[in-house]
């Protein structure tokens, strides 16, 4: 991710897309340079579940690249909608959490599948992967804290299952997501975001031969903190696009 200035607004103002994302570019940069990190190492996607297509055609004329959808069935209706308006070079994120019977619509033209949070899933993207002569590139998602609300492996499952998650034809794993507990206070999701960077470090002594690039981690409320802690990727929906009837 490149520099970013501030953009310069009054009190007054609605920001408009374009200068949201500036904001949210800005404090992307701020955040790796506090923690020593280079931005480039930071993938900002935006979360655009619920939004009209017409605000990711704005905001990728102001050059975002990487967008996010919780449901495959929107996912796919807005890959379309950038084929059939000619707005190119988008990278599509399935985010949301996948049904096992749905697994065959996230193979696609899809960057990253964020969320392959069970070993069924894990072998039904393989199966429908390999049908079609495809691979899915996916994270697998880890539930470090342990919320009974919250889907992922748990850290020993994971490193259970892993040589067998591996061996899975069509599906190529690149590293590890999370989602943190929601919480007004940004710093609470930091030991949640530290422990799925240890396990990493961990995975990545254990299976040196793989490429562990990714930690997918930290929304609007703690994305900073995330990045302080490592991430790689964050999700931002809220401070982009505005507010939602639904959380992110």
């Amino acid at each position: 991710m490149s520099e970013y200035l501030l953009p310069q607004t009054t009190e007054d103002d609605e920001p408009s897309l374009g200068v949201r994302l500036a904001l949210v570019q800005a404090r992307v940069v701020q955040a790796a340079h506090r923690a020593g990190r280079d931005p480039q190492e930071i993938t900002l996607v935006a979360v655009s579940k619920t939004k009209p297509f017409g605000m990711i055609a704005e905001l990728a004329a102001a050059g975002q690249v990487d967008f996010g959808e919780n449901r495959l069935e929107e996912l796919w209706e807005k890959v379309a909608l950038a084929d059939s308006q000619g707005v190119t070079g988008l990278r599509w994120h399935a985010i949301g959490t996948i049904q096992s019977r749905k697994s065959k619509q996230a193979v696609g033209p899809f960057a990253l599948v964020h969320s392959v949070d069970t070993r069924k899933l894990a072998e039904r993207l393989s199966r429908d992967a390999s049908a079609v002569g495809q691979t899915v590139t996916g994270l697998l998602e880890v539930n470090v804290s342990g919320e009974e609300s919250k889907h992922g492996f748990t850290p020993e499952e994971l490193l259970a299952d892993l040589p067998d998650l591996l061996a899975l034809p069509g599906l190529h794993l690149q590293g590890l997501m999370t989602m943190a507990p929601l919480e007004s206070d940004a710093e609470a999701a930091r030991p949640t975001f530290r422990r799925l960077r240890l396990l990493l470090d961990e995975i990545r002594e254990r299976f040196p031969q793989c490429d562990w690039r990714h930690l997918s981690m930290g929304m609007t409320n703690d994305f900073e903190v995330a990045i302080e802690e490592g991430a790689t990727i964050v999700r931002v929906g809220t401070a982009i696009f505005g507010k939602r009837t639904i959380p992110e």
